[in-house]
């Protein structure tokens, strides 16, 4: 070996000797995969050379040289395993991180602990490894055969132990597919989450400004929008500081709460044209039952000349209730015609929905007067008619609890005979002196919703028989 060459190689060799020294003093893995592999690429460049340089050295022939060559190899193949154990705890700590991230339940929290311990294990590897490279120059000229064959014997131990090591971290690995694969989506969803919400706030502020530029106020959904500023504030300042699942949770919130007020926005010109066109129809609907109602008591006047008090005592208070229903609708009407004019929706909204019902009990009322005389008309005239309708329908249950059977059900069977009994009896009161007209139209009425409940009772079970 010429001096030119041997200057490079003893650089190289005490280099790796110095960085292996303060590995065993406490740096991490990651800082001895590089002190200690780093120099390889030289030491082969420079090898060659030396070999081919015709130098110095002093070789040993046959076995001697074969022990050097043997311990070599063990010093290589144990620097390759050396290096695929820091590459799989580098990569394998990028997983904790992603996970620790997002996750803070107990099975992530113990995949930390885990991998704390192996990586107490990975030192102690490293750390004989280290050692072992250290104890035995191979390059030297006087290497005995003997001292080669301890080394190859050293850093096989050490490579077999870094192999073992890097067995209990893949497995380890593989065991965390379900946390990374959870942590990962959930990484994967925050920035879209967040830029989701953001245009989702821009959206609403520029429907509720488009909504003040047309003249309503829309006060509640300006309000409801500037309670988001604190939560895009936090949205701003990242999940570094406020962590994953919890900006993951905030962006949903925003992202929905905005998205209510952009589609109340876009909704409010047509809402308020609604209000508008519901005062005008119930004003004027308001204003019709006035004149009907007026018709109720001509009604009652003929109801009672005709028929017994049995038949007309219920529809008494018709008149004066229409009245008062009527005025308080007007009221509501005026009170959602100023809710409107203030742009209280809410309230307009409510005070409409009043008006509605009022109007609707009392359409219901004076068109039953109505109704209640032009049926007692009818079966005063021909009760046949309605005994008729209702004997079908009897009739047309009992075929049906018989079809196939010899005796029907008896669940069937008597609530139809005391229908045609009670159809007797309510037949038989028709020929009093002054009838109940009105008793009997809500009796045969009565026996025709039995007969009915018979009729969908044995057809249920017979359909369910079937299948």
């Amino acid at each position: 070996m010429t001096a030119t060459d041997a200057q490079p190689q003893a650089e190289v060799v005490g280099a790796v000797r110095e960085r292996s020294r303060r590995c065993t003093a406490g740096r991490g893995l990651r800082d001895v995969c590089f002190l200690v592999l780093a120099p390889l690429p030289l030491l082969a460049a420079v090898l060659p050379l030396a070999v081919a340089g015709g130098g110095t050295r002093r070789w040993f022939g046959g076995r001697g040289e074969s022990q050097r060559a043997e311990a070599q190899a063990a010093k290589d193949a144990a620097a390759e395993a050396f290096y695929e154990l820091d590459t799989a705890q580098r990569d394998l700590k990028i997983s904790i991180e992603t996970i620790t991230a997002v996750d803070s339940s107990p099975a992530a929290r113990k995949a930390v602990d885990d991998f704390a311990a192996l990586g107490r294990r990975i030192d102690e590897a490293s750390h004989a490894y280290i050692t072992a490279v250290d104890a035995h120059d191979l390059d030297r000229d006087d290497l005995e055969p003997s001292v080669a064959s301890k080394a190859r014997a050293d850093l096989t131990s050490a490579k077999d132990q870094l192999v073992r090591v890097k067995g209990e971290l893949d497995r380890f690995g593989a065991g965390l597919g379900p946390l990374l694969g959870s942590a990962e989506t959930q990484l994967a969803r925050l920035a879209p989450a967040v830029e989701r919400a953001r245009q989702a706030l821009l959206a609403a502020s520029n429907a509720l400004d488009a909504v003040r530029a047309s003249g309503l106020r829309a006060d509640d959904l300006a309000a409801r929008l500037a309670a988001l500023a604190p939560e895009l504030t936090k949205l701003n300042q990242g999940a570094g500081r406020h962590g994953v699942t919890e900006t993951l949770q905030r962006a949903d919130r925003v992202l929905r709460d905005a998205e209510a007020v952009r589609a109340e926005a876009e909704k409010l010109p047509e809402r308020a044209a609604e209000i508008d066109r519901r005062l005008v129809t119930l004003r004027t609907r308001a204003q019709a039952l006035t004149t009907r109602s007026a018709s109720v008591e001509p009604v009652l006047s003929e109801l009672r000349r005709r028929f017994s008090a049995a038949c007309w005592q219920d529809l008494q208070p018709v008149p004066e209730q229409a009245a008062v229903n009527v005025r308080q609708a007007e009221e509501k009407l005026k009170e959602a015609a100023r809710a409107r004019e203030e742009q209280r929706w809410a309230d307009a909204t409510s005070r409409l929905s009043t008006v509605r019902a009022l109007l609707n009990a009392t359409d219901e009322a004076v068109s039953a007067a109505g109704d209640r005389l032009r049926r007692l008309d009818e079966v005063a005239k021909d009760p046949e008619q309605e005994i008729q309708r209702t004997r079908f329908a009897i009739r047309d249950a009992q075929r049906l609890a018989m079809a196939g059977r010899h005796t029907p059900e008896p669940r069937h069977a008597r609530p139809l005979d005391d229908a045609v009994a009670r159809l007797d009896q309510a037949i038989t009161a028709l020929e009093n002196r002054h009838p109940d007209y009105w008793h009997f139209l809500t009796v045969t009425e009565g026996l025709r919703q039995i007969a009915a409940d018979v009729v969908a009772d044995i057809r249920e079970e017979r359909g369910a028989g079937s299948h």
